[in-house]
């Protein structure tokens, strides 16, 4: 019998002796939702008599359906033209809500079907949610009707630039391409309707107040220069051009937001919150006014005023505000589900605030990081994370109480498109790190890396059969 390869591992997993002869596996299989198993929790049964897949919800008989399908690569020929499956029980269940990852399609936009292809990668590791970037200074990418200069202007760039960024640099080579595209309504509820059926839901991201160059470029009153007229950014990092603190950009927000809601039913919604400079706002005038109304002491308080006023669109519609973990300094909604970015102690910290979190630490699961010499590697933003370190990832961050751990609700991968400029260059870096993050979200039994990859490898060849490209693993 050939090595079953199930990814991520189940949680519980038999071979038993035998195995069932039949020449439909697919077809033939019982499928149930029984009361007697908890929400998330699925059971696979296979004996020569048959197979049987039992779950407590819809969702894990899906989750159900994805492992019984990779069990199926190590069924064997028969007699008569059957298989025979090998014979196993299988009782599993994810340890975290949330396990996901992110695609930036702002600093380069990618096509509709390959966003669909993602969902079918995300889908096949038995994870639930996908983060779309959809907002920053390099793009927008999706139409907003009220305004639809956000992706007539904010949607394009004359051209990018070439190379590697680094930190003070000042003079830029540029490749003299047009850059851009946006999601109409309809390819976005296409995307959503898409991912639903698989039991996935869609997290999209508007990130404000920073990251708008896009947004102001398409229309300068949203700035603090309102006189200036900026382009959509050309080049990577943090843009000091960040939205005005009035109340007519509040209410411009707030529509867009009401739009984005409108395309997207899932309970949650991103905002962003990261690296918004306030340099603007100290020398603004009317921000300065602003900031001695509410009796702010400093203009970076600024940020967390205005997430709160644009949120209460999400308190209107019962959705739930994500943001990245700068979030938990500017005094933000204690609902928030925060996205722990910049390291594994600022999940600790949020979670010792008494949010949600979401963990995400750059220096274990960022695909925009080098996974291999970078002489030999395609261009990245820097950073090493190779495989084996992101199959050691540990979700929940040690130094915490019972009650702390509990809000760690899962794990994210993000993948950042600077240095990719199309989807096989995005498969490249998000496979098959992705299936490593997948183990760990999931709960699969910690073994040995070789174990690891002796699953992995026949694991590449459903890549394939998605369409999806993936780095090579020897």
């Amino acid at each position: 019998m050939p090595d079953i390869a199930i990814v991520p591992a189940p949680r519980e997993l038999v071979v038993d002796d035998g195995a069932w002869i039949t020449a439909d596996p697919a077809a033939d299989a019982v499928r149930t939702v029984v009361e007697n198993l908890g929400e998330t929790e699925y059971r696979i049964d296979v004996s020569a008599d048959g197979a049987r897949l039992s779950a407590g919800s819809e969702d894990a008989l899906r989750w159900a359906e994805t492992t019984y399908r990779q069990l199926l690569d190590a069924a064997e020929p028969a007699d008569g033209g059957q298989v025979a499956v090998p014979a196993v029980r299988i009782a599993d269940a994810p340890r975290f809500g949330w396990r996901g990852m992110m695609l930036d399609v702002s600093r380069h936009f990618m096509p509709k079907d390959f966003v669909l292809k993602v969902v079918d990668g995300v889908a096949l590791h038995r994870m639930n949610v996908l983060h779309l970037h959809l907002t920053d200074d390099q793009g927008w990418r999706v139409e907003i009707e009220a305004y639809p200069k956000l992706t007539e202007v904010g949607g394009w760039r004359p051209e990018s630039m070439v190379g590697k960024m680094t930190h003070d640099q000042t003079e830029f080579t540029y490749d003299g391409q047009r850059h851009g595209g946006f999601y109409t309504k309809d390819d976005l509820r296409e995307i959503v309707a898409y991912a639903a059926e698989r039991g996935i839901t869609i997290v999209p991201e508007i990130d404000l107040p920073g990251h708008m160059q896009a947004a102001i470029a398409a229309y300068p009153e949203l700035g603090n220069h309102p006189d200036t007229q900026l382009g959509v950014r050309q080049i990577w990092g943090i843009s000091d051009d960040v939205l005005n603190v009035n109340d007519a950009t509040v209410e411009f927000v707030k529509t867009v937001l009401r739009e984005v809601l409108d395309i997207f039913p899932g309970p949650y919604i991103h905002l962003g919150g990261d690296e918004c400079p306030d340099v603007q706002w100290r020398e603004s005038d009317a921000a300065q006014r602003r900031q001695a109304e509410l009796g702010l002491t400093d203009a970076g308080q600024l940020q967390g005023w205005f997430t709160a006023q644009v949120a209460e669109v999400l308190v209107e519609q019962n959705r739930r505000l994500v943001g990245w973990d700068e979030m938990v300094e500017t005094d933000c909604p204690k609902d928030a589900v925060i996205m722990a970015w910049r390291s594994a102690q600022r999940g600790e910290i949020a979670a010792k605030a008494g949010h949600e979190v979401v963990m995400s630490p750059c220096e274990s699961v960022y695909f925009d990081y080098y996974q291999g010499d970078p002489d030999t590697e395609p261009l990245a933003i820097g950073g090493f994370i190779p495989l084996e370190k992101v199959y050691d990832f540990e979700v929940v961050p040690e130094g915490l109480t019972e009650d702390e751990q509990a809000r760690i609700i899962g794990a994210q991968a993000n993948v950042w498109t600077e240095y990719m400029e199309g989807p096989d260059q995005v498969g490249y870096m998000l496979l098959p790190r992705l299936s490593a993050v997948a183990e760990r979200a999931w709960g699969s039994p910690k073994t040995s890396y070789d174990e690891f990859l002796g699953r992995l490898r026949p694991h590449l060849s459903r890549f394939e059969a998605l369409g999806l490209n993936y780095r090579p693993l020897d």
